[in-house]
């Protein structure tokens, strides 16, 4: 009897459980949009105010045309970073972020690639694994993007 009882309240816990964490993935989307989109804008914003200094790094880098691309790295950080923190355009653009970050991480980051201890501590490394996230899963249901979802399947 004692055996069962403790099953079954084991059992109940297991569900609570269960349905607690089923709960969160849209809630954690949420927060993860919001703090590293955030991240995104300032870091654009920051190359974007400083941007003699992003051409001279880019240049270091060996990066072609160091001056286009300082530019369109500052603005795919700040227009990608705000349409992550409002859910807009979620997935589509976390693909020019994660070539973005990938990119980041080949160029400036490159001698950290193949440890994962340092790699897991290069700043490109928590943007990408935030873009990644919302290209798998999506935004979550805090987003403009599953607004508009609701919205269009009420109407049609």
């Amino acid at each position: 009897m004692f055996d069962s009882v403790f099953l079954n309240l084991f059992a109940a816990l297991y569900r609570f459980i269960i349905k607690v964490g089923s709960s969160l993935p849209s809630v954690f989307l949420f927060y993860m949009r919001l703090t590293w989109g955030h991240q995104f804008v300032l870091a654009g914003w920051d190359k974007w105010t400083h941007m003699e200094n992003t051409v001279q790094f880019f240049t270091t880098l060996g990066i072609p045309q160091a001056h286009f691309h300082a530019h369109f790295v500052a603005a795919l950080e700040m227009v990608g970073g705000a349409l992550l923190i409002v859910g807009l355009g979620s997935r589509l653009v976390a693909i020019p972020l994660i070539f973005l970050m990938l990119a980041a991480l080949g160029t400036a980051h490159l001698q950290h690639v193949f440890s994962p201890t340092s790699l897991a501590i290069q700043a490109p490394y928590p943007y990408l694994i935030t873009v990644l996230l919302v290209f798998i899963w999506g935004p979550g249901r805090v987003s403009l993007d599953a607004w508009i979802k609701r919205q269009l399947q009420q109407r049609y």
